[in-house]
């Protein structure tokens, strides 16, 4: 992991808002129309050469390829490089309709549902991902485009280091329904054990790894109740287990683990609180943790890392501009929340992020592309006025 080198660094959680040319070939596919398939790779790569330049000109030090080749959403895009699903519908309410934030708030969620219409909130029926087979990775020739594609960007731009998120095993295809596996625990081992393939290849490249994992916190939310507290710790425990295997023999700092409480622009009121789960997510081996700092029900947090023992090898990336709201946070706010925690845990161990990604779907952004360039461009200038503070 790139050290501070006198400096606050800037980075994001991944996923950028696809151009308009890239997005009429990922609808031609999502659809099963026809399209030219050497179109399609050569606007793929032209497109992610352009996000990493316009990335490194909005002062981001650390970019990422925008998730541009994932077809599908930041989970569901392993249906594209995992073998043994199908997509049917299956009897039962969909798991998105539910939750205690939507139970208290149930007459804001059906008008979000009408206007939004996201993926994630499909109407119960809508197809879900079957487990019918045994699991393997099949996406060899994605991965090894995607790092292709942004290595030559990279390069282009002049950045000598980028990271290529995925998702975490919790967070792989979730609200999938498993009819091979005698139980969930296999289900979700084969799953691990696929996906390394993928972390792996990331790994060898050169690239950074960043493991994505909403499940972790948003999963509170949907058990606890009826189930008690210490069950969701111990769901969350076994996945971290889980996780920690598929990342055997992977030099931590080269690892990024992002956890956020759900992107959807809701009251969050049932959310986790982090004091409560702060010790699971440092038990991942990770270099870096990047974990949401801006969204106004969390912002408190930064004080749980006083209280907090970061070990002195790894780094805090809290997201200072949020994803979900389309006010640009000025540069001097951006200062204060990275001001207050490298007080906390020390300048040469915080970067600057963003709460999640701006898109998490090709088709599902959180705000207009003009403007997540300006919080971008914030977040950097932020980021210079907290180095000078702290540096001086």
């Amino acid at each position: 992991m790139p050290g501070s080198d006198g400096r606050i660094l800037t980075t994001h959680v991944g996923s950028l808002i696809r151009p308009p040319e890239l997005l009429k070939f990922i609808a031609a596919r999502q659809s099963g129309q026809s399209y030219d398939e050497r179109e399609y790779q050569s606007c793929l790569a032209r497109s992610v050469a352009e996000v990493v330049q316009r990335q490194a000109q909005a002062g981001i030090d650390l970019p990422s390829d925008g998730e541009f080749g994932k077809a599908i959403s930041w989970s569901q895009y392993a249906l594209e490089r995992l073998s043994g699903f199908e997509r049917r519908r299956v009897a039962g309410a969909n798991p998105f309709l539910r939750g205690a934030d939507r139970a208290r708030f149930a007459d804001f969620y059906a008008e979000m549902d009408r206007a939004d219409g996201a993926p994630t909130t499909a109407v119960a029926g809508s197809p879900v991902a079957v487990c019918v087979g045994p699991i393997k990775y099949t996406g060899q020739s994605e991965i090894e485009r995607d790092i292709a594609n942004f290595k030559a960007a990279l390069k282009a731009a002049g950045v000598a280091q980028g990271f290529l998120p995925v998702a975490a095993p919790a967070s792989v295809i979730p609200d999938r329904k498993n009819e091979y596996y005698a139980s969930e625990d296999e289900c979700l081992a084969a799953i691990a054990q696929a996906m390394r393939t993928e972390y792996r290849a990331i790994i060898d490249s050169g690239l950074l790894l960043q493991l994505d994992d909403a499940r972790f916190a948003v999963t509170y939310d949907r058990m606890v109740p009826p189930a008690t507290f210490q069950e969701y710790r111990s769901w969350v425990a076994k996945h971290v287990e889980v996780l920690n295997a598929a990342l055997e023999g992977i030099p931590e700092d080269r690892v990024r683990y992002h956890v956020c409480w759900g992107s959807w622009p809701g009251p969050h009121v049932t959310d986790v609180p982090l004091k409560d789960v702060v010790d699971l997510v440092l038990r991942v081996r990770a270099g870096a943790y990047l974990i949401e700092g801006a969204n106004p029900r969390h912002e408190h947090e930064w004080r749980v890392w006083g209280s907090v023992d970061l070990p002195k090898n790894k780094f805090l990336v809290p997201g200072v501009i949020s994803h979900a709201t389309n006010i640009v946070e000025h540069p001097e706010l951006v200062a204060e929340r990275l001001v207050r925690i490298a007080r906390l845990v020390g300048r040469e161990q915080v970067m600057a992020g963003t709460d999640c990604g701006f898109a998490q779907g090709p088709f599902h952004r959180r705000v207009h592309p003009s403007i997540m360039w300006a919080k971008l461009e914030s977040l950097a200038e932020g980021a210079r006025l907290a180095s000078r503070e702290l540096w001086s």
